[in-house]
């Protein structure tokens, strides 16, 4: 009887709203629209006049995190931003879920609005898909900059496996109240609030697609480096990391990466966590402005 229970709540999945926009999770303040992008329905943002810069939110994250961001560089650059597959306000496609999806998604997005060359910026997943498109497609972004970039440390194929063979709902709601410990540094004073925004985003979109989102990107994360990725990034790279961050193995993949990487600029910030953009974000957009008008 017991297995039977453990067998059925493994299966649960909330049932998708197929919300379109936050209910009552927080919004950004600015014009939203909806582009089709290989038959799904992508929520976006497109503000400002200047250079294209397309920013990458982190796993299981929407642009709602680039908030301040879009705010601050909009004067400075045509800003994008939107919700991969799966996460955030976009569609969940129950499918197979991996970085190369994400990446190929990316590229037509681009591909839809007529932008060929743009700046790439992103944190943690998206720092991650920013080094991976830098060297997938070096021609298309010139400038990249990547904080506290997933893969940045030795792949682990057998984890990776583990991760897809269990992955469920109920897992994940435990999992990621671990791992929420590790986003922020404990002393940020915005950590409190910003949890419980994430969980009150988590609460309006869990649903099959989303889990399978979470479990298939985790997964591909953790089973792929960036070591044999940052030596094929011949363009500017500015890495960013906060020496704070307990990620396991990020103090010395970052290092790493950046050293494999023929032309990265290195940045830390003493006291400040995994989220360096969210806990320090004036110093961080000011290190982008820089880099990328330089």
């Amino acid at each position: 009887m017991g297995a039977m229970i453990v067998l059925a709540l493994s299966r649960y999945v909330p049932i998708d709203r197929q919300l379109t926009r936050p209910d009552n999770a927080s919004m950004v303040p600015f014009a939203q629209g909806d582009i089709y992008v290989n038959r799904m329905r992508l929520r976006y943002l497109d503000e400002g006049n200047g250079p294209p810069i397309v920013l990458i939110h982190g796993h299981t994250s929407r642009i709602e995190e680039h908030s301040l961001m879009v705010a601050k560089l909009r004067p400075h650059f045509r800003v994008l931003a939107f919700d991969f597959p799966g996460s955030g306000y976009s569609d969940k496609p129950d499918r197979e879920y991996n970085l190369k999806f994400y990446e190929d998604t990316l590229l037509a997005f681009l591909d839809k609005l007529g932008i060929k060359k743009c700046y790439l910026a992103g944190g943690s997943l998206g720092g991650n898909l920013t080094i991976r498109l830098a060297a997938r497609a070096p021609e298309r972004f010139p400038r990249v900059v990547a904080w506290s970039p997933g893969s940045a440390w030795g792949a682990r194929p057998a984890v990776a496996f583990v991760t897809r063979l269990l992955g469920n709902y109920f897992l994940f709601r435990g999992v990621v109240a671990v791992q929420s410990t590790y986003w922020h540094h404990p002393d940020w004073p915005g950590r409190e609030d910003s949890l419980r925004q994430v969980f009150q985003y988590y609460d309006e979109v869990a649903s099959h697609g989303f889990v399978r989102m979470y479990w298939g990107i985790a997964a591909d994360q953790v089973g792929t480096s960036l070591f044999n990725v940052a030596p094929q990034v011949k363009q500017p790279l500015l890495l960013i990391w906060g020496e704070e961050d307990s990620t396991p193995g990020m103090e010395t993949g970052i290092k790493r990466v950046c050293a494999l990487a023929p032309r990265c600029e290195f940045r830390s910030y003493v006291g400040a966590g995994h989220s360096v953009a969210s806990e320090r974000p004036e110093e961080v957009i000011k290190e982008i402005k820089t880099f990328l008008l330089r």
